[in-house]
């Protein structure tokens, strides 16, 4: 007589359809909140940002009537990020093809491959849109038109939408739990939720306009995510003996992850000051997780590739540096002989422009504000990916709050790292059992 052993096989779990971003009514609820956006922004402004306000208002609108109709469909997500960003990011790059930021980055290009340099020396500085605030990495972008390209395809707008998108895409694919993948809902949810994000004015505003936030935005989320997988998918002690990685393949496991991770935020270091924070946050996690030899081993990559973009594509930087400080480091501050045009009247800029006693005010403020930052990581640091951008959002709202020579549009770092927490949080408990 035989007896039958039947091994006792989990059951799929069952589709959870509360979660937010799954839920056809809070989608309708956020193409509706975005297209009042777009439409007052299309009403209050002119230019450029009016011309994407009255593009995304119809975009937005017809994608909530379709949401309304077909819940639960990609479909209408997909007419959102057609209306709020494929469209008026070609109209406005076929109206404006040299404008705004993008014309800063062509010359920087231009001036690159000429002189070794993105930045006009100090005597030639005459006015304010005579600075390059970026750093050489974000002039890659204007290297299609100085090759000769034409229309769009030559256009540095075109460049960083399409770059943002991708590393959107990415960013959300990598932060999602790692067992949605093995679901069709997973990736489902990976497409819906690139697709919001990419659709938001978060960043459709930004990257209709040719702004530089954007792919910096997206480069830095993607270094959060790609830090946090080594904790994340490290098994536990209960795991059965054969999900167990050897020291080795751990090892090795970390450094690619971690080397990714290095590599994404060291390449948005060098394209954009504003990415420097994010590489402080994140050498702070990896440190109180992984110990001190990890975040040393981080830090030397992610520096080492902003020092070899930034020395490698602007060799000139090391015999005229004058020039570079003038642009990087004194217009943000307000302490060139031209101020930038796009400052915000916040709390910086307000006591900034009160005189000296006010300036020096504002820059003590903005020294403490740093300060506090960074002994809140040596204090209480940050241990997982979540943790370190929240600490990240606190900081750079801070930054951004009490410099000089601030712009509402820097707010959109943190706004798309708390919208990035939303999109790639755990839609169901049964994605981690």
């Amino acid at each position: 007589m035989t007896t039958k052993t039947c091994s006792r096989v989990d059951p799929e779990p069952p589709e959870h359809h509360a979660h937010p971003y799954r839920s056809g009514t809070a989608v309708v609820a956020w193409l509706a909140v975005f297209a009042g956006y777009a439409a007052v922004v299309g009403i209050a402004t002119q230019g450029p940002s009016g011309d994407w306000g009255a593009w995304a208002a119809v975009g937005y609108g017809v994608a909530a009537l379709a949401a309304w109709r077909w819940r639960g469909r990609v479909l209408p997500l997909l007419i959102g990020v057609s209306g709020a960003v494929a469209a008026p990011t070609i109209w406005l790059a076929i109206r404006t093809p040299s404008g705004g930021e993008t014309a800063v980055v062509a010359r920087a290009a231009y001036l690159l491959l000429h002189h070794g340099s993105p930045y006009l020396p100090s005597g030639q500085l005459l006015s304010a849109q005579d600075y390059n605030p970026y750093l050489p990495a974000m002039s890659i972008f204007g290297f299609p038109r100085t090759a000769g390209l034409p229309g769009l395809l030559g256009n540095p707008a075109s460049w960083l939408a399409a770059t943002s998108v991708i590393l959107v895409a990415a960013a959300i694919a990598v932060g999602l739990p790692h067992r949605t993948w093995r679901r069709a809902s997973g990736r489902e949810a990976w497409l819906r939720n690139t697709a919001l994000a990419v659709m938001s004015p978060v960043l459709a505003l930004p990257i209709a306009l040719g702004v530089t936030d954007p792919p910096v935005i997206a480069l830095i989320c993607l270094a959060l995510a790609c830090a946090n997988r080594p904790a994340a998918h490290q098994p536990s002690a209960s795991s059965p003996a054969g999900d167990r990685l050897s020291p080795e393949g751990a090892s090795a496991r970390w450094m690619s992850w971690a080397g990714l991770s290095a590599l994404c935020i060291g390449t948005a270091c060098a394209m954009k000051a504003t990415a420097w924070p994010a590489l402080a946050v994140i050498i702070a996690m990896i440190a109180a997780r992984d110990g001190r030899r990890a975040a040393i081993r981080f830090t030397a990559i992610a520096t080492a590739t902003a020092m070899l973009l930034i020395g490698g594509l602007a060799p000139a930087l090391i015999s005229h540096p004058h020039g570079f400080a003038d642009n990087i480091i004194a217009y943000p501050l307000g302490l060139s002989r031209h101020h930038t045009p796009a400052a915000s009247p916040l709390p910086g800029h307000l006591l900034a422009s009160i005189g000296t006693a006010g300036y020096v005010a504002a820059i003590g403020l903005l020294v403490l504000a740093g300060v506090a930052v960074a002994a809140s990581l040596v204090v209480r640091p940050p241990r997982d990916a979540r943790a370190a951008a929240i600490r990240l959002t606190l900081g750079l709202i801070l930054l951004f709050t009490l410099t000089p020579a601030p712009r509402f549009g820097y707010f959109a770092y943190p706004a798309a790292l708390l919208g990035w927490l939303a999109l790639t949080r755990v839609p169901d408990t049964s994605l981690t059992r």
